[in-house]
């Protein structure tokens, strides 16, 4: 079964730039990861602070994958200093 989740990050105000920095640094090596579907960061114009990322997963297996890859682990034990508040919602495909 197909994993999308949607992540929202609020950054600290004198966050932004190294949040931007971290979120970013995970795109590439995501995409190219087996069993990523979509995986893109967002930062809202009206809100600089807040950002989403918005990932999609083959299934469980591929989602673990990435949770024990190493850019996962890089952005994992830096993000917290330069987080006010971080939420996450998991989305199901209807039809």
């Amino acid at each position: 079964m197909t994993i999308t989740k949607r992540v929202t990050f609020i950054a600290k105000p004198d966050g932004i730039q190294m949040m931007k920095k971290l979120l970013t640094a995970m795109v590439n090596p995501s995409k190219a990861e087996d069993g990523c579907i979509f995986y893109e960061i967002f930062q809202y114009k009206n809100k600089p602070e807040k950002f989403m990322a918005y990932e999609s997963w083959r299934d469980e297996s591929a989602l673990d994958g990435h949770k024990a890859s190493a850019h996962y682990e890089v952005y994992k034990s830096s993000y917290e200093p330069y987080c006010l508040e971080k939420y996450s919602d998991e989305l199901e495909v209807l039809g």
